[in-house]
């Protein structure tokens, strides 16, 4: 019978009893188990596959280890322990519509599993996760049932003979035990592990009729891969068999708290404590706070990996997921935006295993709210249109033509629809709705228009050598010709084509940088480089046969660009400091999602939730300029894959590197990016970078564009030049306008003027008028003055104003009296009232005091000082 080894015995010591163990004691425990097995603890990769392009999300503990399987990815070390970070909510592998409904299905789980990497094989895969299960975890060895594949002898015997499983809860399956890579490949049988969840739940063991039933659970998997599978179905052994191992974290610690569903335990209950408390619900454990509980997991990670809501690909998933949470809130009666309240949960719950929770805690927060925030304009109009079509829906079928109806025109999810339709116990028509999907695919097509790539049609061998990071001239050899698109051996002058060498300074266009052009020199021949692209290894250049003929088989002589080179390779270093900036301004879920660098400019598109604010492009731009004037050394190093990642380097997700790869390091560390593109010598090269516009492309991803250097100066140059010129038509158009105003101003005042003619009295026979007026220039009082004593014939008028705390004062004497009476005279003495000064003319005169309180009185004087002159 196998028994523990004494490293077995050292590991059980020094891990507790696992007895009712949290979720986060039980992730520690099975790493720790295997670290001291010789296993090296491999941090959980990204739920975007950077290696698997027929995968949306990372499914499965061996995705990011699948490189290493196939021989194409060598490890420092053979033997790998992980919890990997997993998503199943689209493609293939997708739960996402049975989430809430079943014990046991997630749309993020976290697998642990254990990798043999060509060292050991089935006896110690088989024996480590039975001491691990029996004696770490003190599983119960009745409650395990365990099946291999019917052609596994040797798995059969390892488990009856070493291991001593009764024979009695033992199964051979077929296909349910062998796991394939793909139709060919890796491949091979597979052992797995049930718990028997005991006789008082419906089901039967695996290979019954009542499988289907909850009471034997699949608990770990074992693939043993010891087969490559060709075209024709033939498998031959593998020189070197490995082990690819799975068990879900979420069932073995149900099994372990003794509890029956996922969503029992600890880290769910708490989970959906807050998301009860969130919706305002009385119960705790319903098939929406279900939901809910689940979907904040795989929200917060895919966002936490890059993932930003938006109507296509994984972004278009994660808006699934967050709208479907958001639905059954509401129908809990959740009332305005309460999803993304529930990330401080989950950081209290998963922040310690999961670091990145915390650090990027603002920000997944901002990202759901405003989601929320932006379903909810949908939500209620698209529920109101779904339930008035099941109250008239004749069978229990929703038409096809109606999903599709309000999906394409409000926005309404087909799973949310499936969803309501599965609260009224009735189905949908997808079939229906499919037929609608592709009836607007083929008018999309229709109104497109497609040309012709030519590349495709290229089918090269070899590689060209790429020499342009060292020289941008040289000698190479002609391998290959292209005209239309065909192979040919001979370019003539005039000729449009394509020319391929076995080296070459020109860079050809791939990372957003540009291909290089130049020329390809020889006696009497010149074609002149347009452009340069990558096909496979090898290099393309484009362009047009000037003078002579050229063969294949022809020495040239390459000459790039210079001028245009050094400007493309200046713009192509300003995007790495610009993302940088970027991401400090913005947050750290910045990050690059295209970009372009050419002679005369440069783009960024990144993920960004909302528009930059004027002031955050300000402080980028600012950041960028700090950089470039320190004027730094652009330093290129040659490492492998794992000794760039270990200095930070930022990698593009979805991006495959060779195992080689060049890490671009920009001032002290401040910009450390995986790039092979042609960069500046030094930052100060870049000389000045000017942010031209900014805004969105696409849900969720925004674009910058700038210029640097001269094409910087001359955009401050020409953006001056239009300052300048709208700043004096807006001059002009003040000036008018004040000229305007001071005209209405007059009116204005002449009009209360005129309307003060009834209070003109006499004096001695003369017409006197003295008052005050609100609301008025003091500008206007002159002409105001003038229009009343024309008015009058022969009189004395006497106006004021005030203006922010300051009195205006005027007078004016019609020419017949001033002999007698003079307007200076009258200013000095009223002025001299009010604590002010003023003077002027016999016929009008002006001033002005501070002394508001006494403007009645002095006003009242005007009678008496005329009195006085006559």
């Amino acid at each position: 019978m196998l028994r523990s080894s004494a490293g077995d015995g050292q590991v059980l010591r020094a891990i507790k009893t696992m007895k009712n163990m949290t979720s986060a004691e039980l992730r520690q425990a099975f790493l720790e188990y295997f670290q001291n097995h010789g296993h090296e603890i491999v941090e959980s990769s990204s739920l975007i596959p950077a290696n698997d392009p027929t995968l949306m999300f990372t499914n499965a503990g061996m995705v990011q280890f699948k490189d290493v399987f196939l021989g194409s990815d060598k490890r420092s070390y053979n033997r790998a322990t992980s919890s990997q970070r997993c998503v199943r909510a689209g493609g293939k592998h997708n739960d996402l519509d049975n989430v809430g409904y079943t014990a046991r299905h997630h749309t993020f789980f976290e697998m642990l599993g254990n990798f043999s990497f060509g060292d050991y094989f089935k006896r110690d895969a088989i024996r480590f996760a039975w001491v691990f299960l029996t004696e770490v975890l003190e599983l119960p060895k009745e409650k395990l049932w365990v099946t291999v594949h019917v052609s596994d002898d040797e798995a059969e015997k390892i488990w009856k003979d070493e291991v001593g499983i009764d024979p009695e809860r033992f199964s051979k399956l077929d296909e349910d035990n062998f796991w394939s890579m793909g139709d060919t490949g890796p491949c091979g049988p597979s052992s797995e592990i049930f718990f028997d969840h005991g006789a008082d739940v419906w089901g039967g063991p695996p290979g019954s009729p009542e499988e289907d039933g909850d009471r034997y659970i699949e608990i770990w998997n074992l693939v043993f891969m010891q087969y490559n599978r060709s075209a024709d179905g033939e498998m031959a052994p593998l020189p070197k068999p490995s082990v690819d191992t799975g068990m879900g974290l979420e069932r073995i610690a149900a099994v372990l708290q003794g509890v029956h569903s996922n969503y029992e335990i600890d880290l769910f209950q708490n989970l959906l404590k807050a998301a009860s408390t969130a919706v305002g619900c009385k119960e705790t454990d319903t098939q929406s706070l279900r939901v809910i509980a689940d979907h904040i997991r795989s929200c917060a990670f895919l966002i936490c990996d890059g993932v930003i809501p938006s109507n296509e690909g994984a972004g278009y998933v994660l808006r699934r997921i967050i709208r479907r949470a958001v639905r059954h809130g509401n129908k809990l009666g959740a009332s305005g935006a309460f999803f993304n309240t529930l990330v401080s949960a989950l950081v209290a719950e998963m922040g310690d295993a999961y670091p990145e929770l915390k650090e990027k805690q603002a920000q997944l927060e901002r990202v759901l709210l405003k989601e929320e925030e932006q379903f909810a304009k949908t939500l209620d109009h698209g529920l109101r249109l779904l339930e008035d079509v099941i109250s008239n829906l004749a069978g229990a079928e929703i038409p096809g033509e109606t999903v599709f109806k309000l999906y394409d025109t409000y926005g309404f999810p087909v799973d949310l629809t499936a969803d309501v339709a599965r609260e009224h116990q009735l189905t949908v028509d997808m079939a229906g709705f499919e037929v609608s999907m592709d009836d607007q695919r083929n008018r999309a097509r229709a109104a497109g228009k497609f040309n012709v790539d030519y590349n495709d049609a290229i089918q090269l061998d070899g590689h060209t050598e790429f020499t342009g990071y060292q020289q941008l001239n040289g000698s190479a050899d002609v391998v290959a010709l292209f005209c239309d698109g065909e192979a040919v051996k001979q370019l003539n002058e005039g000729d449009k084509g394509m020319v391929v060498l076995d080296q070459t300074p020109f860079y050809g266009e791939s990372g957003g940088q540009v291909g290089d052009k130049g020329l390809l020199l020889a006696s009497g021949v010149e074609f002149d480089v347009q452009d340069c692209t990558k096909e496979s290894k090898n290099h393309l250049h484009h362009g047009v046969l000037n003078s002579g003929s050229l063969k294949v088989g022809d020495t040239v002589a390459p000459q790039v660009d210079r001028v245009l080179r050094q400007a493309t390779a200046v713009n192509h270093s300003a995007t790495h400091i610009l993302h940088e900036a970027l991401s400090q301004v913005l947050g750290e879920h910045v990050q690059q999602k295209g970009s372009l660098c050419d002679a005369g400019r440069l783009r960024f598109d990144f993920s960004h939730f909302e528009a930059v604010k004027p002031e955050e492009l300000k402080k980028v731009e600012q950041i960028c300029n700090e950089q470039i004037r320190l004027n730094s050394e652009v330093r290129t190093d040659i490492m492998d894959i794992e000794s760039a990642k270990a200095t930070g380097a930022a990698a593009l997700f979805g991006e495959k590197y060779d195992e080689t790869v060049r890490v671009l390091t920009m001032g002290e560390g401040f910009s450390v990016e995986l790039c092979g593109g042609t960069h500046a010598n030094r930052t100060g090269d870049i000389a000045l970078l000017k942010i031209v516009s900014e805004g969105g492309i696409a849900a969720g991803v925004r674009r910058v564009e700038a210029v640097t250097g001269a094409k910087a100066m001359e955009f401050i140059d020409q953006s001056a030049a239009q300052l300048e010129t709208k700043l004096q038509e807006q001059i002009g158009k003040s000036r008018q306008l004040e000229k305007e105003l001071e005209q209405m101003k007059a009116k204005l005042a002449a009009a209360k003027g005129a309307d003060l003619l009834g209070n003109v009295v006499e004096v001695k026979g003369v017409k006197v008028l003295a008052e005050q007026l609100e609301g008025i220039d003091p500008k206007a009082l002159r002409d105001t003055i003038d229009q009343l004593k024309n008015k009058l014939g022969s009189g004395v008028v006497v106006l004021a104003t005030v203006t922010e705390g300051k009195v205006s004062l005027a007078a004016g004497v019609t020419k017949d009296l001033t002999g007698q009476i003079k307007a200076g005279d009258l200013v000095r003495e009223l002025t001299a009232k009010l604590g002010g000064k003023g003077g002027g003319r016999p016929d009008f005169a002006q001033g002005g005091g501070t002394d508001v309180a006494s403007l009645s009185v002095a006003l009242a004087d005007v009678k008496a000082l005329v009195e006085q002159n006559l």
